[in-house]
């Protein structure tokens, strides 16, 4: 069903409420009209399912890369073990509705038996080449009862015609296979990164073409609409999606939140995370993030995945701001979602669970300041009823108003979610939350936007009365749900810096709680030593372990490490003559250095001899500074500063998205300095950012 039908519909419907109003009590009583735009049917039931999967698995897998180069040999890709109902049981049990199967990566590689391209499983060892990896996991989503998605790269760095007018071909007629031969489809996602550097059928070529007009978007989606109507389209380049990247891989989008974008024009970054008030096409975002911190899977990062504190925080970042949370997982080489990424997802789930077990607005008497029908229509009852498709509503004209909870005897809560039934359009801009605290009113929260859900945290708070304040809205406002949690606290485990001088900072996200480290290696617990302020360390190689620790109820978070390599207190750069140049090894990944100058030699001189075997990058971690990230490097290493020795070159794959920690390894060898060269960005133009540079010694 089309926008348009959707909106007649939903008229139609409202037509009709308003006649059974008129009837009776409800005399003079007609129903809210819709403000523009609104979601389709296939929007709507998207946004129900609030949290879903991705999967990541392709040739780079297996070599340690974050994207493929369209060359790999198809023998290398045979996960022995795979079992996509292990992928499915884990969704289903995390609470997940679906999962979206990377089909085919930017190598090309596809993992079904597509008959348009010999560069696929079926020239692999997996299954004797006869296997259909996309065919076994919609049969499991369909056992497990979750919804099926695809992911296909319109980049292809393997295929020769790519750049081409017959590529587009090639790339719908992969389109039509995946949407017809696998049942109802949920969601079709295109992948933003477009043309650079590839095999293309041998050219090994770096090659451009124009996002906004190459893939014809428009026929493109016609054709998936027109093989899947109940389909959402995701795509942050072209013409307008019905969904939208919400410009970071990060794992969050902004507090204010709008559903809508304009339907033509540029979308800037600071857009996509916050939406547009008055957009003109309803696009809600999709929170797209990994449990890991890449999106395939790499052993050197079995230490790294997410814990329950992070995916908690990440579920409030993107589901409790009016998005929809697509969390990734890596693939292990053998086919197998690694044991570690199912404990801490399952015990996400859990986390869940605990935190809203209890509403406490069943015990609540609710009023407003204002209704539409005091009979029971649209009344404050309506806003706690348990029903999302009744709701709470003021009268035309209004664009303020008030609804109380009260409550018998005073409640203790930390969390507070309220829903707008955006079936008739997105409309709150603005509202507080205050707690009638020991007789008197507290403001406790001033928000933005609410939409499909907004979910609120605060410290725990004991009161008698919450009021939730609408203090502005694009029209009357419309509530279709209140819920009030206390939530078990769970402590974020602390982080550990240390600055050039060799100091340790150790904080917590939680103000009330202790924090207690170890310098030995030992496990720390709330008899190891506690943390007060800045401490020194000495100049070698040191591990720092750290928990938060609540005395109120005993709690413990879980144990933070970091291993600091040699202190950089002697560092030198060398050869610039700028302030900031030292926020590159102050320890600090929120300080940064920005230069024009690209390509540029950054040169450090650590101030002895040195037995190194790798580099970290991490690029400027302010999101106005994203085209000044480094995509394309060379890093030399020299032990008097004249002759230089090139150890490493290349790109940071998907750093764009994921602008985190870039680190590269080699072979241990002796310097006194490095060099960095930045040879391009990711806005390809003279500006390189840069947060911290670090080494890693043998």
């Amino acid at each position: 069903m089309d926008k348009t039908n959707h909106f007649l519909r939903s008229r139609k419907l409202l037509f009709i409420f308003t006649i059974l109003c008129s009837t009776g009590v409800f005399a003079q009583v007609s129903a809210p009209q819709p403000v523009l735009p609104i979601p389709d049917a296939n929007q709507l039931g998207w946004q129900q399912m609030e949290y879903y999967s991705f999967v990541h698995l392709s040739v780079n897998t297996y070599t340690d890369m974050a994207w493929g180069f369209g060359n790999e040999d198809p023998q290398i890709f045979n996960p022995t073990e795979l079992d996509c109902r292990q992928w499915a049981r884990i969704a289903k049990e995390a609470g997940m509705k679906g999962i979206i199967f990377t089909a085919k990566h930017h190598s090309g590689f596809c993992l079904w038996p597509s008959k348009y391209t010999e560069y696929s499983v079926k020239n692999s060892p997996w299954r004797d080449g006869k296997g259909d990896m996309v065919r076994e996991l919609a049969e499991a989503c369909k056992e497990y009862g979750l919804k099926f998605g695809i992911y296909l790269s319109p980049w292809d760095r393997n295929h020769p015609d790519y750049g081409k007018p017959e590529y587009i071909t090639y790339f719908r007629n992969q389109l039509t296979e995946l949407l017809t031969n696998y049942g109802e489809i949920f969601e079709v996602w295109f992948d933003g990164a477009n043309g650079g550097t590839g095999y293309y059928g041998g050219a090994n070529e770096n090659r451009k073409i124009d996002r906004e007009t190459y893939y014809d978007w428009k026929n493109t989606y016609k054709l998936v609409r027109d093989l899947q109507p109940n389909i959402v389209i995701w795509n942050d380049g072209g013409d307008r999606a019905d969904l939208r990247w919400v410009g970071t891989e990060a794992g969050y989008i902004g507090e204010t939140n709008w559903s809508l974008l304009d339907s033509t024009g540029d979308v800037p970054e600071d857009m996509l995370r916050h939406g547009v008030e008055n957009g003109n096409a309803w696009v809600p975002g999709e929170v797209n993030t990994s449990i890991r911190p890449e999106w395939f899977y790499h052993p050197k990062e079995d230490g790294r995945v997410k814990n329950v504190p992070q995916l908690m925080d990440t579920y409030y970042n993107s589901v409790g701001r009016n998005g929809t949370l697509l969390l990734n997982f890596p693939i292990m080489p053998n086919g197998l979602i690694h044991p570690t990424d199912e404990k801490n997802v399952l015990a996400f789930a859990e986390a869940r669970k605990e935190a809203f077990a209890n509403n406490l607005t069943k015990n609540a008497i609710a009023s407003a300041s204002e209704v539409r029908c005091k009979s029971s229509t649209f009344n404050s009852l309506m806003a706690v009823d348990d029903d999302p498709e009744s709701f709470w509503a003021t009268n035309d004209n209004t664009k303020d108003a008030t609804l109380t909870l009260r409550f018998a005897k005073p409640i203790t809560f930390n969390r507070f979610l309220v829903q707008e039934p955006i079936q008739l359009g997105q409309r709150v801009k603005s509202f507080t939350l205050e707690a009638k605290i020991q007789g008197s009113w507290k403001e406790i929260a001033k928000e933005t936007t609410i939409g499909y859900k907004r979910i609120l945290r605060f410290p725990t708070t004991t009161a008698t009365e919450i009021r939730l304040n609408i203090t502005d809205a694009k029209a009357c406002p419309l509530i279709s749900n209140l819920e009030v949690y206390l939530a078990p606290i769970i402590l974020f485990p602390p982080i550990i810096s240390r600055n050039q001088a060799g100091e340790v900072q150790i904080k917590s996200s939680d103000s009330e709680s202790e924090v207690y480290y170890t310098l030995d290696g030992s496990l720390p617990s709330s008899k190891s030593s506690k943390y007060q302020r800045w401490f020194p360390t000495h100049d070698g190689k040191i591990t720092v372990k750290a928990i938060a620790y609540d005395p109120t109820n005993q709690s413990i978070s879980e144990v933070s490490e970091e291993n600091f390599e040699i202190s950089r207190k002697k560092w030198k750069v060398l050869g610039v003559a700028d302030d900031n140049i030292l926020n590159i090894i102050d320890g600090d990944e929120f300080t940064s250095w920005q230069n024009d100058k690209v390509p540029i030699d950054l040169i450090i001189d650590f101030g002895k001899l040195e037995t190194i075997s790798g580099f970290r990058y991490l690029p400027d971690q302010h999101w106005w500074a994203e085209t000044s990230i480094i995509t394309q490097y060379q890093f030399f290493i020299s032990e008097n500063n004249l002759d230089w020795k090139l150890v490493s070159e290349g790109e940071f794959s998907n750093i764009k998205n994921n602008p985190t920690w870039q680190v590269n390894v080699f072979n241990p060898l002796t310097a006194r300095y490095i060099k960095l060269k930045a040879l391009k960005t990711v806005g390809n133009n003279n500006n390189a950012g840069i947060a911290e540079i670090d080494i890693i010694t043998k």
